[in-house]
């Protein structure tokens, strides 16, 4: 197709060859840091001390732009490190957060990323960006790990410096397929007109057919639009056209996802019965309230996520953070997927540091740790995370995919709760997936 907007980055099988590690000095001097506190989103008062012993991470994300916005996650990152520095840091070192707008740019990822080498920041933590194929170069080649990014490239499930938290958007939509395949006619999958978009059918295709289903109508639509009343009408004439069974629309469009819904509400009118499914990221209790909560069109609706409900007592050490730290910021929504993916990257980076002692924090200490086989614990948000670089999905091409687990969760009197107990692994319907 021409004049197509493509996002270069993409799940992609391959292997990434790995770097020689540079070995990468914790934090900089206090007089540097100064010098850049007022425009590069250094948390203030972070470094504390001399600064010799303070550790320095980033954390990026797209804000401000026409499609995809995590404001939520630099924000919350900015949080924590108010919160434990509070606490007296991390084994007694304060931790330094340097943020960074993504802007959803691959020229943006790639300054993001030079400027964590600059900075000698010793990791990338809890970040979102679809530019994998900009920002991992530079951290590469200076040996940075990028601990629990939000899983929406296929590098972040090869690079050797890769150490994901959740199985991104491969478990979501395996895990999804696998819960609408004994209960909806034909599926209609409506996602978006890009590289990283060209992957999601195969995946959400995996857990159909692992259930005895047909593969999904692949309904392509812009990511950025402002309307979608004809890919509504489409997805719904689609739905209805089987006299089988009245089929389901999976709207997988990021932050467009409401938009698209408030289009399929009004065009939903001649199709009461047609039903809806989608994945968390896609769609949050925010947005369901905002479609019409108990009345609106998720009532019913399977959700696929990687961690448990919002509600869970086990985010109850997030929520003390947000309470305490964050100074009232709206950008910080506990039930958002990317705030509670970087709160487990930020659990698990604090973790590895601990592990260290009293050794120096590098980056390359930390790659040896998690490359030696350091088992880390997230208090039951995610099954124990251990990091192999040959992992069991090695074969499908993401060999640094190692918690595959997923939550089913159902839309009822307009909340969303948990539709299973526990969580649900897609490891053998991903290994059935046709990646090539």
């Amino acid at each position: 197709m021409t004049g197509r907007r493509r996002t270069p980055s993409t799940f992609l099988p391959g292997l990434l060859t790995r770097p020689r590690r540079a070995r990468v000095l914790i934090a900089g001097a206090l007089a540097a840091c100064a010098s850049l506190a007022a425009g590069c989103g250094v948390v203030p008062g972070a470094t504390g001390g001399s600064g010799d012993d303070a550790i320095t991470v980033m954390t990026w994300a797209p804000q401000d732009t026409a499609a995809t916005n995590k404001p939520g996650m630099p924000a919350f990152a900015r949080a924590y490190a108010r919160w434990i520095n509070g606490q007296g840091g991390i084994n007694g070192r304060k931790l330094n957060v340097l943020t960074c707008n993504e802007h959803n740019d691959s020229v943006s990822a790639a300054k993001c990323a030079r400027r964590a080498v600059k900075e000698n920041a010793v990791a990338v933590v809890g970040s979102y960006s679809q530019h994998a194929d900009s920002f991992f170069p530079p951290l590469e080649g200076a040996g940075i790990p990028y601990i629990g990014g939000y899983g929406i490239t296929n590098a972040e499930f090869t690079s050797p410096l890769s150490y994901p938290v959740n199985g991104g958007q491969p478990a979501l939509l395996a895990g999804l397929g696998s819960a609408l395949a004994p209960s909806c006619g034909p599926v209609t999958l409506v996602r978006p007109d890009t590289i990283a978009g060209d992957q999601l059918p195969v995946l959400l295709d995996s857990g159909l057919e692992a259930g005895g289903h047909a593969a999904a109508h692949d309904q392509l639509a812009r990511e950025d639009a402002t309307e979608y009343g004809g890919q509504a009408e489409r997805a719904l004439q689609r739905a209805t056209a089987d006299p089988s069974g009245t089929g389901c629309v999976v709207p997988a469009l990021g932050d467009r996802t409401d938009t698209f819904m408030d289009s399929f509400r009004r065009a939903r009118e001649d199709y009461p019965e047609v039903r809806t499914a989608t994945v968390l990221g896609s769609v949050d209790q925010t947005t369901i309230n905002a479609t019409g909560g108990a009345s609106g069109p998720y009532e019913g609706s399977y959700v696929t996520g990687w961690y448990p409900v919002a509600g869970d007592a086990r985010w109850d050490p997030m929520r003390k953070v947000i309470r305490e730290a964050a100074f009232g910021d709206n950008h910080i929504d506990p039930a958002d997927a990317g705030v509670q993916t970087t709160w487990i990257a930020y659990t698990v980076f604090k973790r590895i540091v601990e592990s260290l002692g009293d050794r120096e924090v590098t980056a390359d200490a930390i790659t040896r740790a998690l490359d030696g086989g350091l088992k880390v614990g997230t208090d039951g948000l995610t099954p124990t995370l251990r990091w192999k670089f040959q992992d069991k999905l090695a074969s499908i091409g993401f060999p640094r995919l190692v918690n595959a687990n997923v939550t089913l969760q159902v839309v009822r009197e307009g909340r969303l709760v948990s539709a299973r107990k526990g969580f649900v692994d897609t490891t053998k319907t991903l290994e059935s997936a046709d990646m090539s």
